[in-house]
C-alpha cells in the first residue's frame, strides 16, 4: 500500500504524453502542467471516457451506437437524441447550407457504395445506374433537426455519416475535459485534428505544428506554424484512395456528383476556435476545390491554408483571415501565397477609421 501511494504521488517530468488508439486512428495528448503519476492516470481515464462517449454516440461502425439506432429508425418519425449528437448535427447542417451541399451528412449510402470504410477498399467503381440511384436519395432535405426539442428525423432512407465532423467534436470534448480539470497548457492531437491551449513551455512559447506536404509514401512537414488558443483540422486526398485502370480515386466524395473529387486541391487546413467546425469546413472546402473553396472561405472569413497541385510541385495559398491571424511577415517567411482580391476584416476596419 505504501508503495502504491508513493507511485501515485511521484511527480512526472514535463511534458507528459498520453496516447493510444481510437476511431481506427490515434490520439496523443501532450500536457505541460505539473502532474503526479496519479493525476496523469486520472486524466487518461477521463480522456478515454470522452472518446468512448463520442464513439458510442456517433460511430457508423458500431451497431449499438446512437447514430446507428437513428439510421435504422423508421423514416418520418422524430427520434430523441443526446445533446452532443444534436450539436454535431447542427454544425453539419449549418456547413451544408453554407456550402450548397458540398458538405452533406446524408452521404453514408454513397460512402458505403464506394466502400470507403475503415478497412475496405473498392475493387471496382460503382455502376452508373447504382450510383444514380444512391445519389437521388441523398440531400440535406432528407434530415430534419429540431434543436429546441433535441430530436431529429430522416425523411428518406438515407444513412447519416458524421465522418466529416465527429472527430473534430471529439477533439473539442477532450480539450473541454482537460480545461475542466484545471489543465492550462496542452496540445490535443486526434488523428491529425489538433487543438492547442496555453504554451508548450508553460510560459510564452506557442505550440508548433507542421502542415504536411501531400505525399502518399511518407509524412513530411511542409509548413510549420505556431498555435495558441486555436485548433486546426486538415482534409486531404493524398492518403486514402484507390487506383483502377491507371486512374486515382480520392476517398473524398462530392455529394453533388456522387463521385470522388478530381480537382487540383490536395489538402485544406482550417484554423478555428472549435475543431468540430474546423473539421466540417475543411471537408466542405476540400470538396469545392481550389477556386470555389477559396471563394467560400474568403466569404465566410475562414482562416484557411490550401495546398494545390501544380505540374512541377505545389502552391500553398492562404485566405486573408489566415494572414490576419498569423501575420504578413510569417506568410512571407513561409513563402505562402495570399489569395488574390479581397481584404481582411482588420484591413477594412483600418480603411474605415
Amino acid at each position: 500500500m505504501l508503495a502504491a501511494c508513493s507511485e501515485r504521488d511521484r511527480p512526472l517530468d514535463s511534458p507528459v504524453r498520453l496516447e493510444g488508439s481510437i476511431f481506427g486512428s490515434f490520439y496523443q495528448v501532450t500536457i505541460v502542467d505539473s502532474l503526479t503519476q496519479g493525476e496523469a492516470n486520472a486524466l487518461e481515464e477521463g480522456i478515454l471516457a470522452e472518446l468512448e462517449a463520442v464513439d458510442a454516440s456517433m460511430s457508423i461502425y458500431r451497431d449499438d451506437s446512437e447514430l446507428s439506432a437513428f439510421n435504422q429508425a423508421p423514416t418520418g418519425e422524430w427520434q430523441p437524441l443526446s445533446d452532443a449528437l444534436v450539436e454535431v448535427l447542427a454544425i453539419g447542417r449549418s456547413v451544408a447550407e453554407a456550402s450548397d451541399g458540398a458538405f452533406d451528412m446524408t452521404i453514408g449510402g454513397l460512402v458505403n457504395l464506394w466502400s470507403f470504410g475503415a478497412e475496405a477498399r473498392p475493387r471496382e467503381t460503382p455502376a452508373d445506374a447504382e450510383l444514380a440511384e444512391r445519389l437521388a436519395q441523398i440531400g440535406t432535405d432528407a434530415l430534419e433537426l429540431d434543436e429546441q426539442q433535441r430530436e431529429a428525423r430522416r425523411t428518406r432512407e438515407v444513412t447519416i455519416d458524421l465522418g466529416g465532423v465527429a472527430k473534430g467534436h471529439a477533439t473539442d470534448r477532450v480539450a473541454a475535459f482537460l480545461a475542466s480539470e484545471g489543465i492550462e497548457h496542452y496540445l490535443v492531437n486526434l488523428g491529425g485534428d489538433l487543438l492547442a491551449r496555453g504554451y508548450r513551455d508553460g510560459d510564452a512559447e506557442p505550440w508548433r505544428i507542421g502542415i504536411e506536404a501531400p505525399l502518399a509514401d511518407r509524412q513530411e512537414a511542409r509548413h510549420v506554424l505556431p498555435l495558441h488558443a486555436v485548433s486546426v483540422a486538415t482534409s486531404g486526398d493524398y492518403r486514402n484512395y484507390f487506383e483502377e485502370d491507371g486512374r486515382r480515386y480520392s476517398h473524398t466524395l462530392d455529394p453533388r456528383t456522387g463521385r470522388p473529387i478530381t480537382h487540383r486541391l490536395a489538402s485544406v487546413s482550417v484554423f478555428h476556435a472549435s475543431n468540430a467546425w474546423a473539421d466540417a469546413w475543411a471537408t466542405a472546402l476540400m470538396v469545392l476545390g481550389e477556386e470555389a473553396g477559396m471563394a467560400l472561405a474568403r466569404e465566410r472569413q475562414l482562416s484557411a491554408l490550401m495546398i494545390i497541385r501544380e505540374d512541377d510541385g505545389w502552391t500553398t495559398r492562404v485566405t486573408p483571415a489566415f494572414v490576419e491571424q498569423f501575420g504578413a511577415a510569417r506568410v512571407e517567411e513561409l513563402e505562402l501565397e495570399a489569395a488574390p482580391g479581397g481584404r481582411s476584416r482588420q484591413q477594412e476596419q483600418q480603411d474605415q477609421e
